[in-house]
């Protein structure tokens, strides 16, 4: 038999205790793949370089609404080409299924976000019908709409003036992407803000944010510092940001990130590590008289050690390699289903980082047990003390 196999064949021959903790170390590195994904994606930020688009919002929070009033200001800004605006609806479907809804001018929206690609007959039919709404592909294929339906949609925040909060849209477009990347974003519903202004009971000539598309990507941070001075000291404060800053900063409410993500993995590889020390710790006291035979045989102290080092190192290789796999799987299946907005593929630094911590986990549960065989006086072994 190889060195190789009789690693494996000792790993194994407790197989229900080595799967469970296989299955123990596969989940933490899945957690520690998504978790680091998170981590980094948040910490990364994003630079204002580069950006064609920004978002302005009332500068305590997204939820406070800004007059309408604000679009010749912003449009007068230099370095600005068209500016949109966008308001949340809390939409509902069916059974309390929540949907991105928002409210929006047509033509505007159209003009800020050539990503979006519909026929133009359908987007006039937007604009000149005030019950429309257009759909995301990925939302109509979902639940199968198709156009010309009449589709009713509750919202959990507007009601309308007759209190009911049950809306009703006539579905005239479907939008999809022009690439790979825009059709990921496609899961969302559009619908025309005149009516939304016009029906609901509370808001009025508001909006959410502000979608500023500018001429030229290398003047997005004096546009930035520029409509933030413009409204500084009154009743309308803005906080103006790359669009990419403003989703992740929906996310970002809840908290440090960081610190979160740091805390959570710290439990859980605090808890790893007993697991799979303890582990270790009773297939070496099991194999005590198996050590001294084998040291018996003429193998060295050192190789003794490097077997049960080794032997650990295959139990959290194993484990953590299936687990960063299945954390690249549930990433790409958690960016599609967000439409693209959060991107959680494993970079090579969180593999890295992953590849790291095996190595130091092996030793640090494999160290205490093969120190303890490599200690290990023959005599004293096969005699049973």
């Amino acid at each position: 038999m190889t060195k190789t196999g009789f690693v494996i064949a000792n790993l194994f021959r407790k197989r229900t205790r080595t799967i469970l903790t296989l299955l123990s170390v596969t989940m933490a590195f899945l957690l520690f793949g998504l978790l680091q994904s998170v981590n980094y994606l948040f910490s990364a930020g994003a630079d204002a370089l580069g950006a064609t688009r920004l978002m302005t919002q009332a500068r305590v929070s997204f939820t406070q609404s800004l007059p309408l009033s604000m679009v010749p200001k912003l449009e007068s800004v230099p370095g600005v080409a068209r500016v949109a605006y966008s308001q949340w609806f809390g939409g509902i479907w069916q059974d309390n299924t929540p949907v991105f809804v928002f409210s929006v001018d047509p033509a505007r929206y159209h003009d800020v976000y050539p990503e979006y690609v519909m026929p133009e007959a359908q987007w006039r039919e937007f604009a000149r019908t005030r019950t429309a709404m257009v759909a995301g592909r990925q939302i109509a294929d979902k639940y199968g709409w198709k156009v010309g339906q009449h589709i009713p949609i509750s919202s959990n925040i507007y009601p309308q003036k007759n209190g009911s909060k049950a809306w009703a849209f006539d579905l005239v477009g479907i939008f999809d992407g022009k690439d790979e990347d825009w059709k990921k974003r496609t899961n969302q519903v559009l619908i025309n803000h005149d009516y939304f202004d016009e029906a609901n009971q509370f808001v009025k000539g508001r909006t959410n944010f502000y979608i500023l598309r500018l001429t030229d990507a290398d003047k997005a941070q004096s546009v930035i510092r520029t409509v933030d001075a413009m409204f500084e000291n009154s009743l309308d404060e803005t906080k103006t940001q790359t669009e990419k800053e403003f989703n992740l900063s929906f996310v970002k409410q809840l908290g440090d990130i960081g610190l979160i993500v740091r805390w959570i993995l710290f439990a859980v590889f605090f808890t790893l590590l007993l697991v799979v020390g303890n582990t270790m710790a009773q297939s070496v006291r099991e194999r005590i008289p198996e050590l001294a035979v084998l040291k018996t045989l003429g193998f060295s102290d050192g190789a003794v050690l490097g077997f049960v080092i080794a032997e650990a190192f295959a139990l959290c290789a194993l484990g953590g390699l299936v687990g960063l796999v299945l954390a690249s799987l549930a990433g790409a299946a958690l960016e599609k289903g967000t439409g693209g907005q959060f991107a959680l593929h494993l970079s090579g630094w969180v593999w890295l980082l992953g590849l790291i911590t095996i190595v130091l986990m092996s030793l640090a549960v494999g160290l205490l047990p093969g120190l303890r065989a490599q200690r290990l006086r023959i005599v004293d072994a096969l005699a049973g003390r």
